[in-house]
């Protein structure tokens, strides 16, 4: 899975903030991904996943890597 494939130019993924196989199929290969610091940060209840990654911004909809921008 091509993580460009699933981000908006603009670095938003465009799954929303439910779709936790692919953010964590998206994060196995990302080379930024790094785990959230705060424990309380952490959403998904697999470590290596989008949605627990230290450079993701949430918004109302879904979140933006801010790696990608």
């Amino acid at each position: 899975m091509d993580k460009f494939q699933n981000f908006s130019l603009d670095g938003v993924f465009l799954f929303g903030k439910f779709s936790y196989e692919n953010a964590r199929q998206i994060a196995v290969k990302c080379e930024f991904f790094t785990t959230d610091s705060g424990e309380d940060e952490l959403v998904d209840s697999d470590p290596k996943s989008c949605y627990n990654c230290l450079f993701r911004r949430w918004s109302k909809e879904s979140f933006e890597c801010l790696k990608l921008r």
